[in-house]
């Protein structure tokens, strides 16, 4: 209801700027009618005036419709952030209700302590998400240093393996030439954790994600590859903005903030690098690179 009456209401202000310069032309064309004999200086008056008209009805007409989708993203990554913090923190409360109330034996409270510490790892990833976000936009400064982006890929892929419970050939990772890169030891392993955590959980039960590492020019290039839903043509730049997400039934499944790949992107440009996401449609699976620059 909510998302159909803030379409309506983008549709309302694009129609009505629409309309305004309508008017606006059909009251010009009548006025250069009836004065074009009084010389060609009101003629000119006429045309700045009137392309500074349409260019505010536009301009106001943008700024309306792009402040709609803003609250729209806003209100989207509230009610991620209530469900990604609520979720895990209610788990843990009925875990804990649960061994205080009874006798549990000792299997299963194995199992209990288990499901918390996941819960409790959950709920820290996106405290730090939203944390590592704010740091980004005050413009933090990078500690460089040389970085083994095997180590990293291969530690981002065992605590995958591990927090989503997957088979040891779900997740496959094979690198051809240096990886040996320069930057931020924190940034990048947020970086490659996020691509890696993105792959697994819009693979849905399937999970079939290749990593791979090749040295390009200047740059070592991280490739993630999954079988997924894959992503519209149109979607390709726009999933790296802040808060944005896919629309589609599988985007409203799978429990997000909308910010993990808007730190991947993030984290390319502080390091001097790209970051881009690769697919041939719907269904068809996705592909996401990370150029890092390659240590001399």
């Amino acid at each position: 209801m909510v998302l159909a009456g803030r379409r309506k209401s983008i549709a309302f202000f694009i129609a009505l700027g629409a309309g305004l310069i309508l008017v606006t032309l059909l009251l010009y064309i009548g006025w250069v009618l009836l004065n074009w004999k009084h010389g060609i200086f009101l003629l000119l008056l006429g045309i700045v005036l009137l392309a500074m008209i349409i260019a505010g009805v536009v301009l106001n007409t943008i700024f309306l419709v792009r402040e709609i989708r803003r609250n729209e993203q806003h209100d989207a990554f509230i009610n991620a952030m209530t469900h990604e913090l609520k979720t895990p923190v209610a788990s843990i409360r009925l875990y804990l209700e649960t061994l205080q109330s009874r006798a549990v034996d000792e299997e299963k409270r194995k199992d209990f302590y288990r499901i918390m510490l996941d819960d409790s790892d959950r709920l820290l990833q996106t405290i730090e998400q939203v944390l590592r976000t704010g740091r980004m936009g005050a413009s933090r400064k990078l500690n460089i240093t040389r970085i083994d982006l095997s180590q990293v890929i291969q530690e981002s892929i065992d605590r995958a393996r591990a927090l989503y419970r997957l088979a040891p050939d779900a997740l496959t990772y094979r690198a051809e030439g240096p990886t040996t890169i320069m930057g931020d030891a924190d940034e990048v392993r947020a970086a490659v954790s996020n691509l890696i955590d993105n792959a697994v959980k819009y693979s849905g039960s399937n999970v079939k994600v290749s990593v791979e590492t090749e040295k390009i020019d200047t740059f070592v290039a991280l490739r993630v590859k999954d079988e997924g839903p894959g992503i519209p043509r149109t979607e390709l730049k726009q999933i790296f903005k802040r808060f944005h997400r896919v629309p589609g039934s599988l985007a409203t499944r799978v429990k997000g903030t909308g910010l993990g790949l808007y730190i991947v992107r993030s984290v390319a440009k502080r390091h001097g690098g790209r970051a881009w996401a690769e697919s041939e449609g719907p269904g068809r699976g996705s592909t996401f690179v990370l150029q890092l620059p390659v240590a001399k």
